[in-house]
């Protein structure tokens, strides 16, 4: 492991840091937001907009050659250098209050994850992570807490693509495995919190590239078992499973097309 982020990660964690603090601002007026909804229970807002238009903007002055992929303002993936944004993972918590709401940077060679900024602001947490170069917070590396894994949590992840009686019955299953599970309405805290060892994984079987692209190498470089997949290679239909060992043995039975990447 190296003793310090590499260049790209720590411009990347600057760019993440200074979006953490805009959507803070947001945050502390979201009385005063103007908001719209993009379909049920999935809303947009000014900040959401603001965010990403900043994140974009540092992009193109430190990496003007990159393509950018925005949950709010679009793209799609090239076959060199991706960065994904997220500018507001979590826009529900956002906009009623909770802390549990993140700013999400990824950054993909073609499809393959290489890097990952994930921060989120309320709580002041910011994990950021390069293909075989380990996790750092603070700019020093940082080690998964891994005690009392015999405490079985498990983040699950929910969409309104989900066919209820499917999610119910999956629920069921990890219920019945004896794992508790925690429903946190938004897929960076679920694998910001799995990094960190507060929970053993996160599980979403239909998720979008925005949500998990920042949190995708931070996973797998704190050493959990990550596998994500597109279906019919679309970036707005995804899937993801992070988690320990233990974990995902569990999972496979309740989700047999769960493949390793």
């Amino acid at each position: 492991m190296t003793a310090l982020p590499s260049h790209r990660l720590a411009i990347a964690g600057h760019i993440v840091a200074e979006a953490a603090e805009l959507a803070l601002w947001h945050f502390s007026r979201r009385a005063e937001l103007r908001l719209d909804s993009k379909r049920s229970q999935d809303f947009v807002s000014e900040a959401d907009m603001a965010v990403e238009r900043l994140i974009r903007d540092r992009l193109q002055q430190h990496f003007p050659d990159d393509n950018v992929v925005g949950e709010e303002l679009g793209g799609e993936l090239g076959s060199g250098a991706n960065w994904v944004i997220d500018p507001i993972d979590g826009t529900a918590n956002f906009l009623r209050g909770s802390p549990l709401w993140g700013v999400s940077l990824g950054l993909l060679e073609g499809q393959k994850p290489v890097l990952g900024v994930v921060a989120l602001p309320v709580l002041t947490e910011l994990l950021a992570a390069e293909t075989g170069q380990g996790v750092f917070s603070k700019g020093q590396p940082f080690v998964r807490d891994s005690r009392f894994d015999q405490v079985k949590m498990v983040s699950l992840g929910d969409s309104a693509d989900d066919r209820l009686q499917d999610a119910a019955a999956f629920y069921q299953g990890l219920r019945g495995a004896e794992w508790s599970v925690e429903c946190y309405r938004c897929t960076t805290v679920g694998m910001l919190f799995a990094a960190k060892g507060l929970i053993d994984g996160h599980l979403q079987r239909r998720t979008t590239l925005w949500d998990i692209a920042g949190g995708l190498v931070i996973c797998a470089e704190a050493g959990l078992e990550v596998t994500h997949a597109f279906r019919d290679g679309d970036i707005r239909h995804m899937s993801v499973a992070a988690g320990t060992a233990s974990l995902l043995d569990a999972v496979r039975p309740l989700w047999p097309n769960l493949q390793p990447c």
